[in-house]
Order: structure tokens, then sequence, then C-alpha cells
């Protein structure tokens, strides 16, 4: 399975594109829909889902454009299911000037072991950046995709509506700290990193 990131947008937000054999799970199809799309073309992808780590403007501003595209279901957790078509709980009236309403979801997600397709992937919900923020975990392949959660020596900011602090340390120390160390992790912004490198060297949260 193969891994493609794409940082879009003004801030730079990680869109990831997982794909085998011809098939694709899109996650946080952010911004620069051309991009995305051009990517897709050009490794002939048939995307299967659209996959949302959570519903802050930054994830979802290409969401629409993309799937009358493609044509997938789009998938989020049930707690942000209205954040899609509210700007001010979305981020976007507040921080971006500019509202940004999408199209509703088709699905939420059943927390736990999920198969869309052919993949096969969990599902944890890791609230404290945002209260429907979920990771996905390739256990097959040892990474996972942790959206807002946990970047790189950082965490998600936590001063938006539904954030707290209290929460994404839980999120991170009791569900994202047992994986392995060699898990590899693809945060929402910024670089790639490890569990083990985080659990040891993350000055928010250390194991």
């Amino acid at each position: 399975m193969k891994v493609k990131g794409m940082p879009l947008g003004p801030i730079g937000t990680n869109c990831y594109i997982v794909y085998s054999k011809g098939n694709a799970l899109l996650i946080d199809p952010g911004a620069e829909a051309d991009k995305i799309k051009a990517f897709l073309e050009r490794e002939k992808l048939r995307v299967q889902a659209i996959l949302l780590t959570h519903a802050h403007f930054d994830h979802i501003a290409a969401l629409d454009e993309i799937r009358k595209a493609v044509g997938a279901d789009v998938y989020i957790h049930e707690n942000e299911l209205s954040w899609l078509s509210d700007p001010q709980m979305n981020g976007s009236y507040k921080l971006l000037g500019n509202e940004i309403v999408m199209k509703p979801a088709d699905f939420t997600f059943n927390i736990g072991p999920m198969k869309i397709g052919d993949f096969t992937f969990e599902v944890i919900h890791t609230p404290g950046h945002s209260p429907g923020s979920v990771s996905l975990i390739f256990d097959q392949d040892e990474f996972i995709i942790s959206g807002d959660v946990l970047f790189y020596h950082g965490i998600g900011r936590t001063d938006l509506p539904g954030g707290n602090m209290k929460e994404i340390e839980a999120s991170i120390k009791n569900k994202l700290y047992q994986l392995n160390d060699s898990c590899t992790v693809y945060p929402g912004h910024g670089p790639q990193t490890t569990i083990g490198e985080e659990k040891q060297n993350n000055p928010f949260v250390r194991a």
C-alpha cells in the first residue's frame, strides 16, 4: 500500500491518498482540487471513499468539487456531521473571513474496524482538537493518519469550538501512544513522524 501526501491550501493542510492496485481512499481534501484530481488521473486511481478526520475548513474546502469528480461517498464522525455546512463551527467564518459550506456527508463512521472496498483499517475517536476528530489506523502497513491530533513535536490547537486540552492529551496518551513505536504518523500538518519519536520528544504530551 502506498501513501501520497499533498500539502494544500493557505496553511499547508495535508491531504492523503492511500492507494493500492488502482483503488484509493482520499483523506481530507482541504483545497486545490485540481492537484488532487491530477494525481488521481495520473495514477489511474478509482476513489472508493472520501474520509474526513474532522470538519475544519482547511480539511474540507475542496470536498464538493472532489466528490463530484470521483463520485465517492463521504464519511465523517457524527459529532461534526452538521459542521460541513456551518461556517461558524468549521472555522471558515472566523479564521478565513470566507464562508465555506459543503454538502452533507453520506455516512458517519462506525468506531472500530472498518472495511471499504479493498481497504481494511480501524477508526478511533480522538477528540480534543475538535469533538469529532478521528484517527485512521492501518495496522498491516503500520501507519496512522492522525488529522490534527498529533503532529511532529506538536499537537492540535484546542482553542477552537469544541477543543479541549485534557481530551487531546487523553486521546494521545491512551490511544495513539498505545500503538507500536515504529508506527508511522501522517499528520494533518507538517512532516511525518513516528509514535516512538513523539512518545520520547513531543514537548506537549510525553508517554
